[in-house]
């Protein structure tokens, strides 16, 4: 698939449309257009045939003036560090639009996970720790896990930190299993609040059918086929990084899960028929959901996109250009900063609990996250429906606002 231009780029094209629109302030203007800090790191690994690898990582902060950054680390060997600054200028604005009390950071490592072994990978994530622990903290920047990272991963790395630092500070991380501080709900949390606003979303726009596909069958891919089959929906087709299925009488998620556990992909699965990653995007059903990774539409397949309803659960997965031709053909788009921002709700909640030292059951958790999305996603609305624009634009103007609020507020 064709790039139609950097992603750091894309990032900050979508703040600027907006920021103008909004007659910003030149100074906050350029001072939110980049990030406050970019670290770059490489981490020289023993491997276990006895070799030496040297792998590059990176850590961004995009801006303090709310709070700590907060963003994942994602190992995947595309990462690069346009990739991850406009990563974390998508967080700004997503914690934003949460009205959550963080700006936005992210970082990465150039690697393939699945070639390495498990002690390879706990050395790599702790090193890539011992690089850059003096960046993050509860108060300060507090990482996630992200594409190709896990909830082990993120407990190695907090005992990492604990280790250097002389001190229990289980809210340096977040995204960690349940027996080292973690909330409940985390798992689930980035597709129950896609959920969340197409649950909404579906009260302003009927559908004749709930017919869904969704592109990307990793942890909010499988999770968001499992709530959308509960809520009545049928599945016509998953895909993951080695292909896409698709079977017009619908998908049973459970079943395709267990396929891609066994295999290490949904590609072979009985009674389906084998289409391309491209091709999912544009097959006609009511709800498409792109769960992958960045730039899936882009003005080169915009115009063949079928659904009523876009929801982003992947970061970035729409380019601008894009975003105009699905707007000119009446397609709504939950944009990534409110579709995925459950994940980051509740991460929030996670850090929360690790401050106060005190933990919360599903049910609370449930009820908070059902709370916080469906106000952000009237409240978007409501400001789509007043400026007559995109949703996205509508979302950006919500957390513009509010950022740039705050930062002028310390000046």
């Amino acid at each position: 698939m064709a790039v139609e231009q950097n992603i750091f780029q894309m990032a900050q094209k979508q703040f600027l449309n907006v920021a103008n629109k909004m007659g910003l302030d030149e100074n906050v203007r350029e001072s939110l257009k980049e990030p406050e800090l970019i670290l770059e790191v490489n981490l020289p690994i023993d491997m276990d045939d006895g070799t030496t690898r040297v792998f590059r990582g990176y850590r961004s902060q995009h801006t303090h003036s709310i709070g700590p950054t907060k963003g994942g680390i994602r190992y995947h060997q595309d990462v690069s560090e346009d990739e991850v600054k406009a990563l974390s200028m998508w967080m700004t604005w997503k914690c934003a639009v949460m009205s959550l009390p963080y700006g936005g950071g992210k970082g990465g490592i150039i690697v393939d996970p699945k070639k390495l072994s498990k002690h390879e990978l706990q050395h790599l994530s702790r090193a890539y720790i011992r690089a850059i622990y003096k960046m993050i903290g509860p108060e300060n920047d507090v990482p996630a896990p992200d594409v190709n990272t896990t909830g082990e991963i993120m407990a190695w790395m907090m005992d990492e930190y604990e280790k250097l630092t002389g001190r229990h500070a289980p809210g340096v991380i977040t995204g960690k299993p349940l027996c080292v501080g973690g909330s409940k709900g985390r798992d689930t949390a980035t597709a129950m609040g896609g959920w969340m606003c197409l649950e909404e979303a579906m009260k302003k726009i009927k559908l004749h059918k709930k017919t869904a596909a969704i592109q990307g069958y990793g942890n909010a891919g499988y999770f968001m086929a499992k709530i959308l089959q509960e809520n009545g929906f049928k599945i016509i087709a998953v895909s993951d990084s080695k292909g896409a299925i698709m079977n017009e009488n619908g998908l049973d998620w459970k079943k395709v899960l267990e396929h891609k556990q066994k295999t290490t992909t949904v590609v072979g699965y009985p009674g389906s028929k084998e289409i391309s990653n491209e091709e999912i995007l544009e097959l006609d059903v009511e709800v498409l959901v792109p769960a992958a990774l960045e730039e899936a539409i882009t003005g080169s397949n915009a115009e063949n996109i079928k659904a009523k309803i876009v929801v982003e659960l992947a970061n970035g997965p729409t380019t601008p250009e894009a975003d105009e031709i699905m707007f000119k053909k009446g397609i709504l788009v939950i944009p990534d900063i409110l579709a995925n921002a459950g994940g980051v709700t509740v991460s929030y909640f996670e850090w929360v609990q690790n401050l106060a030292g005190c933990y919360w059951p599903d049910e609370e958790v449930h009820e908070k996250l059902t709370k916080k999305m469906k106000e952000a996603f009237n409240d978007v609305y409501a400001i789509m429906e007043k400026n007559k624009c995109k949703m996205r634009e509508a979302a950006y103007r919500k957390a513009i606002a509010r950022v740039s609020e705050a930062f002028k507020a310390r000046r």
